[in-house]
């Protein structure tokens, strides 16, 4: 049956359709995630304990760095003082099993992006929904940008810092399994969906809830968030948090450009139509 148009549609429409798109959507990302459960021992070794070895390229920078200004730092220790282990009946089993959904979500974020804009693209005008295709793909660099992000900086960082972080001798760092891969998804999905600021603050923009001189005067505040939001996702040592937050106010920056042309276009349409 053909697709109603979009202002025949009730909202009892709308729901049946956004119940679909979400449905296709999870049926990616359970997809997806039962191929990453398939390769799950290599996602595990390679990947979520890959910060764990000193070998790790972060770490090995990052001791380049120290050892260049001739300072002493954990980064150039021959492994992190603290083990992985499982401490109940299904611990392993749970974390394979959640690793597979993240790992899942993560690749096929751009056909999620995708039914997400199937859903919305029917309100837009036609020039709007020509663009579809760089949004999927600019949304979609961006959180895997982020993902990145998360996982070469974020995650070691916080890391190296927590099994560094020592109390006393008494007291040795026995992790969890399901603590140890709650820190790294959180580090990852986190970092993904905060580079996705640009599109957000687009959006925002479009339906009038944002200015580029709203977004320049509460600047400071921003910074201030931004700041909040480092020590949330990081370790808190100043400078893990400085290396997260450049990004973000980057990112922060771009959207204030971002808004300005949506606003200067928006303008230039009301000239044409008057």
């Amino acid at each position: 049956m053909a697709k109603k148009n979009i202002n025949e549609m009730s909202f009892l429409d709308h729901l049946e359709d956004l119940r679909w798109h979400l449905i296709r959507a999870t049926l990616a990302i359970i997809g997806a995630g039962s191929i990453a459960f398939i390769f799950s021992k290599f996602i595990f070794d390679v990947i979520i304990f890959g910060p764990l070895e000193m070998s790790f390229p972060t770490y090995s920078y990052l001791c380049k760095a120290a050892n260049f200004i001739n300072i002493d730092s954990s980064f150039c220790g021959e492994e992190l003082p603290m083990i992985i282990q499982s401490r109940t009946m299904a611990g392993q089993f749970s974390a394979d099993i959640w690793t597979s959904i993240m790992a899942g979500f993560i690749i096929s974020f751009p056909y999620v992006i995708y039914q997400f804009w199937g859903f919305i693209s029917p309100g837009l005008h036609k020039k709007e929904r020509k663009h579809s295709r760089g949004f999927i793909i600019i949304s979609s660099l961006l959180f895997f940008l982020g993902v990145l992000f998360g996982y070469f900086v974020v995650c070691p960082l916080s890391i190296n810092f927590l099994a560094n972080y020592n109390i006393s001798d008494v007291v040795d760092n026995q992790i969890d399994i399901g603590s140890y891969i709650g820190l790294v998804r959180a580090s990852v999905l986190a970092s993904g969906l905060i580079f996705e600021l640009p599109i957000i603050i687009y959006f925002l923009t479009k339906v009038g809830l944002v200015t580029p001189e709203f977004l320049k005067k509460y600047r400071k505040y921003a910074l201030v968030i931004v700041l909040i939001l480092s020590a949330i996702i990081t370790p808190p040592d100043i400078a893990s948090q400085i290396i997260v937050a450049i990004p973000i106010l980057i990112l922060y920056q771009v959207s204030i450009y971002i808004s300005k042309v949506v606003i200067r276009n928006q303008k230039r349409k009301e000239k044409q139509h008057a």
